[in-house]
């Protein structure tokens, strides 16, 4: 008996020695780390900054097309309804100016607004931007230019399409536009606002280069001046195309697929067709304001439709 109690205390002073101390259970954390990726292009420096994410739900948005199209290719993609869209902006160092292009939603809707925490996270403060280059005038786009009536970017200079300020920024058109459609009029023209004010704000015309490395390059469709910026050094080039596509999962197999977003759908396919087959023939790096963050990569001509391939993750060197 005495043999039997001895192993019996010997077995549980072991258990305790090696069992080590209960831990509680863990609490769900539900964040992200700062959402910024950075990227070299030649000698310029981009940095992507994370806006945040919004759910769409796009058996509502996407036209010529069908429910059924949509959800194969989700399922294809491993995704379904909603679709999470990223909303992205671009940070391009040229080594002499700070180029952000496009700004986010800023309080668009919940999940976004994070850019300005991003940007500094990324090591940058709003007051050493430079240039802002806006692709349009979506609240998705130019929501975080202002806060509260305030530029975000005080000593920015920000640039668009001569043809998307005489549309959004227009008394005339916004009172012949849709009750529906004046919101987004008046979102354009307040966040537009204090740069104005400030004599910040310089319309463009054509395809021109706004600093060098960085050109305008027109695709009016989505609205009425939609423009891609093409980013250029040392024989490297990004092509940050705004909402030249939107779904990915659906756009690129079939990019015919529209959204009903668009101001002329019809010019809109006619403009994805054509920038999507020069980024394939010219391996372009192409950028998208909803890609999924860091929305970098490459395409791909696959039959009639494109694949995407996401730049493999590296640290600048």
């Amino acid at each position: 008996m005495k043999i039997a109690s001895n192993r019996a205390w010997l077995m549980t002073l072991t258990l305790l020695l090696f069992a080590g101390p209960t831990l509680a259970s863990a609490p769900l954390q539900k964040t992200q780390g700062p959402g910024y990726y950075r990227q070299m292009l030649g000698d310029f420096e981009v940095t992507v900054i994370s806006d945040g994410t919004l759910p769409f739900n796009v058996h509502q948005l996407l036209t010529n097309t069908t429910p059924e199209r949509i959800d194969a290719a989700l399922e294809r993609a491993f995704q379904k309804e909603p679709v999470e869209f990223s909303v992205n902006a671009y940070l391009v160092n040229t080594g002499t100016k700070l180029v952000l292009i496009d700004t986010g939603a800023g309080s668009f809707g919940p999940g976004v607004g994070q850019l300005l925490g991003n940007l500094e996270a990324a090591g940058y403060k709003p007051e050493q931007v430079d240039e802002i280059y806006i692709t349009h005038m979506h609240g998705d786009h130019i929501g975080g230019l202002t806060r509260n009536g305030k530029a975000n970017f005080p000593n920015a200079t920000v640039r668009a399409a001569k043809a998307e300020a005489d549309h959004w920024l227009s008394q005339a058109k916004m009172s012949a536009a849709s009750e529906q459609a004046r919101g987004s009029f008046k979102s354009a023209m307040a966040a537009l606002e204090p740069y104005i004010a400030a004599k910040h704000f310089r319309p463009f015309d054509g395809d021109v280069e706004l600093v060098p490395g960085v050109r305008a390059v027109a695709a009016h469709g989505h609205t009425p001046g939609h423009t891609l910026y093409l980013v250029t050094s040392k024989d490297e080039n990004l092509l940050v195309w705004g909402d030249l596509m939107h779904v990915g999962a659906v756009q690129f197999p079939d990019p015919a697929v529209t959204i009903n977003f668009d101001s002329d759908s019809p010019a809109a396919v006619r403009q994805r067709a054509h920038f999507f087959a020069e980024a394939a023939a010219r391996k372009y790096m192409v950028g998208g304001a909803h890609l999924s963050f860091p929305g970098l990569g490459h395409l791909l001509v696959n039959g009639g439709g494109y694949d995407y391939v996401p730049v493999t993750y590296s640290l600048p060197h």
